[in-house]
């Protein structure tokens, strides 16, 4: 089972890399990863990246680092919300930390000969007075040099960008990273934003998180709905965080936000200093961060004949263990159009039936979920697109023959039932040396 499962992973591996393969991601590193002593080994894994064909862009974040710097110099930063007021006398230690933390990447890169450079690839304007505070040497994107960045990216490059941009005459800004990285990713069109962070995406709400998140058993939350999002920025007690991991926590998620907003595919937020953790989230199924989504990634349709062997692999695990009944090839597709499946990113990961046995009844049969997945409830989200369905179709009752799983239909609402509740033509059929139990919903 080891083996097989890990036979799975390279199908993933290598199916992600065909589907990503020329097209651009965004990784924004926020700056204590970069101090962490797993940095090495990211930076391989962001080689790694880019030798698959992805095309990568980097906008290290150093807002941290920015801060020790001024101590360092008795620089006072003042804030105006989240962006800092650029004084004259700060902005050369900006530049230089910003540098400093922009060349850490150049470094970490040419260790897996990789080639990475530095650019002017933004220009930027004043942010000026805003609610009455001047903002001095901060400033806001105004344009991305997409043609450069396109051509450097062609040639297999790395593009490396500082939270530094400049005017049209040449004049510095200080702009915030999260900034560079929403605006690049929606100028080059990226697929994906991955924001790499210090630490899980795991908000300790007093209250616990709400019912409708979907996270694992870790507290990890595997991914978001925009409208989720929104419902987890209003709730704001946060047991055991300081009000800067409150801040920083709510800033990543805001960033999101944006980025789905301006139609960013998907944007992952990753603890950067877990090992593969990258990898792990671009090129498996569940991986490793959380996932913020504004289309639908799963879609429950009808089977295709292409698909059956697909299928037939997914429910051999439940057959070995007597939870299903062994059905060949020809007979899923004698029956095809009563089958669904739920696809994710491509890969069959969850099927089912509903066979219309008359008498205003109708079985679901043939459930199967991949394991793997079994924290994002597939099977419970496959079985209620069924009992949607039979109601729409104007069936009374949907029922269910099970040996092993009868909790979890009671779980899910199934009440159990005799056999002779069951159609004639299904309890002519039924194995009675199997012996299994009915559980009924009605509708």
């Amino acid at each position: 089972m080891i083996i097989e499962h890990g036979i799975d992973i390279v199908r993933e591996a290598f199916r992600y890399q065909n589907r990503f393969n020329g097209s651009t991601m965004v990784i924004k590193v926020d700056f204590p990863v970069t101090e962490d002593t797993g940095f090495a080994y990211l930076m391989k894994d962001l080689a790694l990246l880019v030798k698959s064909g992805v095309k990568a862009v980097i906008v290290p974040g150093c807002s941290e680092w920015i801060d020790s710097v001024l101590r360092s110099q008795g620089i006072n930063s003042a804030y105006a919300g989240n962006e800092r007021i650029t004084t004259a006398e700060a902005l050369p230690f900006v530049e230089m930390a910003a540098f400093h933390a922009a060349t850490g990447f150049i470094t970490g890169l040419a260790g897996s000969r990789i080639d990475a450079l530095i650019g002017n690839f933004v220009r930027a304007r004043a942010c000026g007075v805003v609610e009455g505070v001047d903002m001095l040497h901060t400033g806001k994107v105004d344009k991305i040099f997409t043609v450069s960045l396109a051509r450097i990216l062609e040639f297999g490059m790395v593009p490396v960008l500082p939270c530094i941009g400049w005017s049209s005459t040449g004049k510095p800004y200080n702009v915030s990273s999260d900034e560079i990285a929403f605006e690049v990713s929606k100028a080059l069109g990226a697929v994906k934003l991955l924001i790499v962070s210090d630490g899980p995406f795991k908000p300790a709400l007093d209250s616990g998180l709400p019912d409708f998140i979907e996270h694992d058993e870790n507290g990890r939350i595997i991914r978001l709905r925009p409208a989720e999002a929104e419902t987890l920025l209003t709730l704001s007690y946060y047991k055991g965080r300081t009000e800067n991991q409150h801040a920083k926590w709510r800033g990543q998620l805001e960033l999101a936000l944006r980025a789905t907003n301006a139609g960013i595919e998907r944007i992952h937020i990753i603890d950067g200093r877990k090992e593969g953790a990258l990898l792990r989230e671009i090129f498996t199924n569940l991986g490793s961060g959380t996932m913020i989504y504004a289309d639908e990634q799963d879609l429950i349709r009808p089977l295709r004949s292409s698909e059956i062997p697909d299928v037939l692999h997914l429910m051999e695990p439940f057959v070995r263990h007597d939870i299903l009944v062994r059905r060949s090839a020809n007979d899923i597709q004698e029956k095809k159009d009563d089958y669904v499946v739920l696809e994710i990113d491509g890969s069959i990961r969850a099927c089912a039936a509903l066979h219309n046995w008359g008498e205003g009844q109708a079985e679901i049969a043939a459930l199967a979920s991949d394991p793997v997945f079994s924290e994002m409830g597939l099977g419970g989200r496959i079985v209620d697109y069924l009992v949607e369905k039979a109601r729409e179709s104007g069936f009374k009752r949907v029922f269910v023959l099970t040996t092993r799983t009868q909790d979890w239909f009671e779980a899910h609402g199934f009440a159990e039932s005799g056999v002779e509740t069951l159609p004639p033509r299904k309890r002519a059929l039924y194995n009675v040396s199997r012996k299994s139990k009915i559980f009924a919903l009605s509708l």
